[in-house]
């Protein structure tokens, strides 16, 4: 239980514990007029107040029957709930062993039987003094790390937010209608974790903080396709000439567009990195045989590598106008046969590991028949431009 520095009341809270009656009515009357006061005549009465009132400060006799007062201040000390309440012995032992003994236990002071009031109030104010300027600090600490920590997730909002923004910006060049974004997140997700959990040496890189940030980093994948006219991206034959030369082009287009928000932000936070490294080298293979730089092998960056994989299975068994889609297995076996040359093995084989995942993510965020409408409509419309550019002048 902890209690906010504004919700305090004004006068500090006491607690005296001794089983004599004398004493308690002694010391609650000397400590009234300055301090809110409750007695526990017995040690358990004392630890029970002592957990649910957190007082600031106890006032602890050593000699009561059951529950002595060392063994009062030893289970107050070991709970971290009222760990941090000073406790002074008030005391009839004199002996220098039983003060020691008392200190070593945790206690900040020892005062003597019979008891001089002005040093008792001397010294109950001055320990008071040191509490709250303890209790200041710690709230203080406190207060500024929930601020981080609001902060923090403030950022990671906004991260988010603009991550999908941009994300369903670049989708508008894919299918408007369709829930491609929702399976690449999922997807890579999916994947990461799999490939996380059969490569060891990966799993510090590859924590839960960092595979999520995969998710929403993958988002932007399609961001170059802005570039691009429809009859490039709806194309139902292979491309050739410039239209192939303009297809290559986007990653490079994708990529500048992340380096001028870089710029612009003046650093460069994790998940524009793994965005840029999406964008740009997803379409690289592992033998060397994709492009834009043509790498090869793992010069080619780990999120590119497990976007090429989420990007080949998301494409082979999504519905489109112009093809069906391939089954959940034949998916798998086109990617197994482009181990090693197309794909990454390891990540092909964390694919397969993740296929289960893949394959309820493939069913679960199919796109309707409204959505595959929606392409068909813009594969016409792309049809009518493909014909308007070819027209002779």
């Amino acid at each position: 239980m902890t209690v906010d520095m504004l919700d305090r009341p004004d006068q500090p809270l006491v607690l005296l514990v001794d089983d004599t009656p004398e004493n308690l009515t002694l010391m609650s009357e000397l400590l009234a007029d300055s301090y809110r006061v409750k007695v526990a005549n017995h040690g358990a009465k004392g630890l029970r107040i002592a957990e649910e009132s957190l007082p600031d400060l106890i006032l602890l006799d050593i000699m009561m029957p059951e529950i002595d007062g060392y063994e009062v201040c030893r289970r107050l000390k070991a709970d971290p709930a009222t760990a941090e309440i000073p406790v002074i012995f008030l005391t009839a032992k004199t002996e220098q062993a039983d003060e020691q003994q008392g200190f070593d236990l945790g206690a900040v002071d020892y005062i003597t039987k019979p008891i001089s009031p002005p040093i008792v109030l001397a010294r109950v104010r001055a320990q008071l003094q040191l509490k709250a300027s303890a209790d200041f600090l710690r709230d203080k600490s406190e207060y500024l790390e929930w601020e981080v920590r609001r902060r923090t997730r403030d950022i990671q909002r906004l991260q988010e937010v603009t991550i999908e923004a941009m994300a369903r910006l670049a989708a508008m060049r894919d299918n408007p209608c369709g829930k491609h974004l929702a399976r690449v997140e999922r997807l890579m997700v999916a994947l990461a974790t799999s490939l996380a959990r059969q490569q060891p040496p990966l799993a510090a890189e590859l924590d839960e903080a960092r595979i999520a940030q995969l998710g929403k980093s993958a988002l932007l994948h399609g961001i170059g396709k802005l570039v691009l006219p429809d009859r490039i991206l709806l194309s139902p034959v292979p491309l050739q000439g410039e239209d192939l030369a303009l297809l290559h082009s986007h990653p490079q287009a994708g990529r500048d567009a992340l380096l001028a928000a870089e710029a612009r932000l003046g650093s460069v936070p994790d998940f524009l990195r793994d965005a840029r490294d999406i964008v740009y080298s997803q379409h690289e293979q592992w033998d060397g045989g994709g492009y834009p730089q043509g790498l090869r092998g793992e010069q080619i960056p780990l999120p590119a590598r497990l976007m090429a994989v989420v990007g080949c299975y998301e494409e082979l068994t999504s519905r489109r106008p112009y093809r069906q889609p391939l089954s959940h297995d034949e998916a798998l076996a086109q990617i197994g046969a482009a181990s090693a040359t197309r794909f990454d093995p390891s990540v092909v084989l964390a694919c397969i590991g993740a296929a289960d995942s893949f394959a309820a993510i493939a069913g679960e965020y199919a796109d309707d028949a409204a959505s595959i409408l929606c392409e068909l409509q813009r594969l016409e419309a792309s049809l009518g431009e493909s014909i308007e550019l070819t027209l002779p002048r």
